[in-house]
């Protein structure tokens, strides 16, 4: 493996570089982007319950807002649930956006990297046959050294194949990331606009199941 690095030229370092960064982003993505820890089930039943039994009080906000980003979320609105519907949804709205925002963190690092790695192995092979072509054309046995001037460009392949196999998993990761993203989002604006329409009197909560 080390020989493989070494072949492939001082563009082998960003390379693994970029690997290292995106494997670590995809293994912390993974772990926060947990629909368990972004959207607890029953929470909004929850809630409800603390509402029907006058529970609802700034201690209870303050652990609702550190529970989870839904719940968070959902703490914006019932703070302000006082002033109106139209208010209510602009507060939960204000809340999502920086929710969003977190969920979405270092998502475009890993596309960077995914669109980068590819570039940067070209960038090295390129480099690589420059050096190996001057090298013959100076020395004037290009074309004696049919095997030698094989195995020069073979080794100046290495970095492309490494850039592929880093942008490749990368890309995939990211897209998969990125739709998980989306469809927490989606549960999240549903779970929402269920506690404004039950605080604001419009529908009921099956404290059963948390759903409205």
């Amino acid at each position: 493996m080390w020989e493989l690095v070494k072949s492939g030229g001082w563009m082998m370092l960003p390379i693994i570089l970029s690997s290292i960064v995106a494997v670590a982003i995809i293994i912390e993505r993974l772990w926060t982007l947990r629909a368990s820890r972004i959207t607890p089930p029953h929470l909004l039943g929850q809630v409800w319950r603390w509402i029907k039994d006058k529970q609802l009080n700034k201690e209870k906000l303050k652990e609702l807002r550190a529970d989870s980003p839904l719940g968070e979320i959902l703490a914006a609105g019932l703070a302000n649930s006082k002033h109106g519907r139209e208010i209510m949804k602009e507060c939960i709205e204000e809340a999502a956006q920086r929710v969003i925002h977190e969920l979405e963190r270092y998502l475009s690092a890993l596309g960077t990297i995914a669109a980068m790695a590819p570039l940067l192995g070209l960038l090295g092979t390129v480099l690589g046959m420059i050096d190996i072509f001057g090298s013959f054309m100076n020395s004037g046995g290009m074309s004696s050294n049919p095997a030698v001037l094989a195995g020069g460009i073979s080794k100046a392949l290495i970095c492309t194949a490494s850039g592929l196999m880093v942008g490749i998993p990368a890309i995939f990761f990211h897209r998969f990331l990125q739709s998980r993203v989306d469809e927490l989002v989606v549960g999240m604006e549903q779970e929402a606009i269920k506690l404004v329409e039950v605080v604001q009197g419009d529908r009921d909560v099956d404290l059963n199941e948390g759903k409205a």
